[in-house]
């Protein structure tokens, strides 16, 4: 009954578990850092006063991406080379053979694949946002060195109720928010009724006070002056100052208040919070693997079909980093709740990685 009949096992299995992760990330890492290096270097080297220097801070840059990106696949090859490996020796025999089940036998994995998600957490969070976002700009000022080309921001739009605002620029925050180039399409009943230009806008008690106005009536096709105006709206200054964020680029801790900011401000936030869930459930993912590529631990290899369940455990996991990029993608779309664009994937592998092990060995 107890979790480790045996220490002396549970350390053997989680220690070549471990080696072999760590050798399948460092080999994929060099190998498409490598490749990627090879198509960027010439645009590194392009700008003018880089050299090699430059090239290694592309390689301190781009690497936290590929540890985040391809740590989940280093696992589950790691997973069928070491559950393989114990099959193909006979020691899978051994361990059953001594009482040890086959939930116990992967018990080892599950607690270290457990330790490498955490790691994989706060390395994520700590080093590739920041890495991520300095990448960016840096592509973006096209691997000039000083500072980044500011670029001319533009134009914001906001939605209230049925009214759509439109500002050349935002000054300031508050109540000391002042729009410039101002365009209210007036719309009642998803029908235009007027279009309010202005040269200015303040928040006012009840919305906004506008000056230099002039008003379209699209019913009457005229158009009116007036030096200032009044307008009622639900639109609060907040929504034109907030700005937009990347989720990649903030940790989970700091990511859950802007969240909130963005709500307040009445902007959409459902790709953001499927965002900030995956956060957490990408890096759980590790623990998946042991379970899904278990097929490749039992049976006996004398059978020859070894190959074919380690095909079958590959298959699996593959599977779930397929399902998991396309519900992704359908909570970015707004197709499905954020909470299940994030778990979903996660909960229905684990159930079917549990009713295969049950079924066929438990």
């Amino acid at each position: 009954m107890k979790l480790f009949p045996s220490n002396t096992i549970a350390w053997y299995t989680a220690k070549m578990f471990l080696i072999r992760s760590a050798a399948f990330l460092i080999g994929l890492i060099v190998i498409l850092e490598s490749l990627d290096l090879l198509g960027e270097s010439g645009k590194i080297l392009a700008a003018a006063g880089n050299g090699e220097a430059e090239l290694w801070t592309y390689v301190s840059l781009r690497v936290p991406q590929l540890v985040q990106l391809f740590l989940p696949f280093s696992v589950l090859l790691a997973t069928l080379v070491t559950l393989a490996t114990l099959n193909q020796n006979s020691e899978v025999v051994i361990f059953k053979a001594a009482g040890i089940s086959a939930h116990q036998i992967l018990g080892p994995l599950f607690i270290a694949s457990f330790g490498i998600a955490v790691a994989n957490f706060t390395f994520n969070e700590r080093i590739t946002t920041h890495a991520s976002q300095a990448l960016k700009v840096w592509q973006e000022n096209e691997y000039r060195r000083g500072p980044a080309i500011a670029k001319v921001a533009s134009e914001s739009w906001v939605r209230g109720g049925d009214d759509l605002f439109r500002a050349n620029s935002v000054d300031g925050s508050g109540n000391a928010t002042v729009l410039q180039g101002v365009t209210i399409y007036d719309r009642a009943d998803n029908r235009l009724m007027r279009i309010v230009m202005a040269d200015s806008a303040r928040p006012a008690a009840d919305g906004w006070q506008l000056a230099g106005v002039k008003i379209f009536d699209v019913a009457r096709g005229t158009v009116a002056a007036a030096p200032a105006l009044d307008f009622p709206s639900v639109v609060v200054p907040r929504q034109f100052t907030t700005t937009s964020i990347n989720p990649a680029w903030i940790p989970l801790w700091d990511l859950w208040p802007q969240i909130a900011e963005q709500r307040a401000a009445g902007k959409p936030v459902d790709t953001l919070i499927a965002a900030a869930w995956h956060k957490i459930s990408g890096p759980l993912s590790t623990v998946l693997m042991p379970l899904l590529g278990a097929v490749a631990a039992f049976g006996l290899a004398r059978s020859g079909r070894l190959f074919v369940r380690a095909v079958i455990g590959m298959f699996l996991g593959f599977a779930f980093f397929v399902a998991d990029n396309f519900m992704l993608a359908m909570g970015n779309f707004g197709t499905v709740p954020p909470l299940m664009a994030a778990w979903a994937p996660f909960l229905l592998f684990l159930l079917i990685g549990e009713a295969v092990l049950i079924r066929t060995e438990e």
